[in-house]
């Protein structure tokens, strides 16, 4: 189906949001909302917030969505809105990763663009078939890669790109956690009981953060990975999915990298670490002081570059809403995806280009890398490490 052109044009309104999943007790739902609201750019109007009608319902309730617009299937939703004038102008899918295609599917066919978590889809069959539906369908399709909405990972790309570094030799990303280091899967707790059962989730810290990381490094150093030599490894016993993976990569042109995530590793809470040397210099980005960027060119000084102070770029200041010295962070980051989407959005809309600076959210072409990522890491790791195109 065609996008459908309403008579109110984007750039008077907000853009109105639909979502799939994320209803009571969902963790990444709300974060999504929080995002969709703080640049003021959408309207949360209409969800199928759980699988569960009654959750439904009650979840749709509490969020204040009016009574006909709350689905208790996404199938419904996606007609039905449709069909409304006012219909959402988007959607976004939050459910666990076994159910990230179908729905994706509906909307799209039914003209509604989609903003969708990652990793793209329960595995690589899947994700081919939702590239081709993506292509056809001409819409703006988005992949919450959060870190990629960062100031100062966007001005590390920037920098990068700019031949600031010389020519890539070395990229280092590293995404450790220790939130499963014990089985708590086992008593109950939700994030964990469907990020370790394979039928919903696929593979474990691979998928869930690996992929992360994966992305950060492509994106960062701007190149592409052609083959990795993989070890997953399941620490905690009884678990079905790996709780840890080393993987090193060859880019192409020559650059090597490495590639850690783990779930297991004791005082890591979410410190995402990413380096990039080159001939020239190296830069290093560390979460935990995600608003700040160490540069060292050979045989100087290391310096640090601060979001919105001295040393930002244009990447950064596109991406950066107060003064420096002012932190800004994980929410932030969500939402300068969701503010870039709504500009491609409305620019469809009204028939005009885009801002370009809107256009470095992941999008159907890193979901499929990603994608390839993990099924190659399995392929390598199931081979004693053996080296394996992606």
């Amino acid at each position: 189906m065609a996008l459908k052109i309403t008579g109110d044009k984007a750039a008077t309104r907000r853009l109105r949001l639909g979502m799939v999943g994320g209803g009571q007790g969902a963790f990444i739902g709300a974060v999504h909302r929080m995002a969709s609201r703080l640049d003021d750019r959408y309207e949360f109007v209409a969800g199928a917030l759980s699988s569960d009608p009654r959750r439904a319902r009650a979840s749709g309730r509490e969020l204040g969505l009016a009574r006909d617009r709350i689905y208790t299937d996404y199938e419904t939703m996606a007609v039905q809105e449709s069909q409304r004038d006012d219909g959402i102008d988007a959607v976004a899918i939050v459910t666990p990763n076994n159910l990230h295609f179908a729905p994706s599917k509906a909307f799209l066919e039914a003209g509604i663009h989609v903003i969708l978590d990652k990793p793209m889809t329960l595995n690589l069959k899947e994700a081919v078939a939702l590239e081709k539906i993506v292509r056809t369908s001409r819409l703006v399709f988005g992949l919450t890669h959060t870190y990629t909405g960062y100031p100062m990972v966007r001005q590390a790309r920037e920098m990068v790109a700019a031949g600031m570094l010389g020519k890539v030799r070395i990229v280092q990303v590293e995404y450790p956690q220790d939130w499963l280091t014990m089985p708590i899967e086992r008593t109950g707790q939700k994030q964990a009981a469907w990020r370790t059962d394979p039928k919903q989730t696929g593979t474990g810290s691979l998928g869930d953060i690996g992929t992360h990381a994966y992305n950060m490094a492509c994106f960062v150093s701007g190149l592409r990975c052609d083959a990795v030599a993989a070890d997953l490894h399941t620490f905690v016993p009884g678990r079905k999915v790996d709780d840890n993976v080393h993987v090193m990569l060859r880019f192409r042109g020559g650059a090597k990298g490495m590639l850690w995530a783990s779930q297991v590793a004791v005082g890591c809470e979410n410190n995402i670490v990413c380096r990039v040397f080159g001939d020239k210099a190296g830069l290093e980005w560390r979460h935990e002081s995600m608003n700040y960027l160490t540069f060292t060119p050979y045989g100087e000084t290391p310096r640090r570059l601060s979001r919105s102070g001295a040393g930002s770029m244009d990447a950064a200041a596109h991406a950066s809403r107060v003064p420096a010295g002012h932190p800004e962070g994980y929410i932030e980051g969500f939402t300068q995806l969701y503010t870039d989407l709504a500009e491609q959005i409305s620019a469809r809309i009204e028939r005009r280009k885009p801002n370009p600076a809107a256009l470095l959210v992941p999008g159907i072409k890193e979901g499929m890398a990603g994608m390839q990522f993990i099924e190659s890491v399995v392929k390598s790791s199931a081979r004693n490490s053996a080296w394996v195109k992606v």
